[in-house]
């Protein structure tokens, strides 16, 4: 019962870890509650207060009229959907297990496995929510066109996949600092809500204004989504080959942090959080 199955030949093994990262996955999406429409829910819920907030705030501000033509509430969604997608991934990674978690003293599971089923179960949530808001409101308001599906499901997986690199380098730092990591992850999500850029376009942006936000690549691939999205518009100042060189290296440093950490581990460190 306690004993670990090897497999024979590596097809078998890759089978058993996909395996077992969907269970885990499915675990992750029915962890906060049994049910697993409740997290979808809450997603949703979650959205459509951020969009809510957004309209008022551009209403306030007097910019009640994007500078792209096509649908106003589809612009703002473009900014609303790929924020909450990175912000989803960085929050389940950074607390997707720490190194010192008593399941992962039970093989087969490990932390690689705990932070892919987290990613995909952010993906999986964020995907089914961006599809039933827009199908509500493609059947309820008004049908929506877009101009490219599949380049801007591209800029949504993009800008989970950098989510994933920022979470794997909060993950790494927790056991290290874990009083001050979660407040890191939260000062980077409160930052994020103005940093993405998600309520300005880019191409009317005067050069100061855009090297406000260059820096950080959910603003590119916000931009770049939007060109996918409008026929209208086509992002000059923006490149998601940079957002996607930036999510490699954030990758990249967080494994290497996250190897380091898991190396020097000790059982003592739970105690400290």
């Amino acid at each position: 019962m306690f004993q670990t199955r090897r497999s024979r030949n590596k097809i078998q093994a890759a089978f058993a870890i996909f395996n077992l990262i969907y269970y885990q996955a499915a675990y992750e999406v029915r962890k906060s509650h049994r049910n697993a429409l409740f997290s979808l829910s809450k997603l949703i819920v979650t959205t459509l207060i951020m969009l809510a907030t957004l309209y008022a705030m551009m209403w306030i501000v007097g910019l009640r009229h994007a500078r792209i033509r096509g649908d106003y509430i589809v612009y703002l969604l473009s900014g609303v959907f790929l924020y909450m997608a990175h912000i989803s991934a960085v929050s389940a990674v950074a607390s997707a297990g720490a190194t010192t978690n008593p399941l992962l003293k039970h093989p087969p599971l490990t932390t690689a496995v705990n932070i892919c089923a987290a990613a995909l179960a952010a993906l999986y949530l964020n995907v089914l929510s961006i599809a039933l808001i827009l199908y509500v409101y493609h059947a309820g308001w008004g049908p929506i066109e877009i101009e490219n599906w599949g380049g801007a499901l591209g800029m949504l997986i993009l800008t989970w996949f950098t989510g994933i690199g920022v979470g794997l380098i909060f993950l790494a730092l927790t056991p290290w600092m874990p009083g001050l990591s979660p407040i890191l992850r939260t000062i980077y999500i409160r930052v994020n809500m103005v940093a993405s850029g998600k309520m300005f376009v880019a191409n009317t942006m005067s050069q100061h204004m855009r090297d406000m936000f260059d820096w950080n690549p959910l603003f590119h691939t916000i931009d770049q989504s939007r060109g996918f999205l409008f026929l209208n518009y086509t992002p000059l100042y923006s490149n998601w080959v940079y957002a996607f060189w930036v999510g490699m290296a954030l990758l990249v440093i967080g494994m290497m942090g996250e190897f380091y950490t898991r190396q020097r581990a000790s059982a003592s460190w739970s105690a400290r959080s």
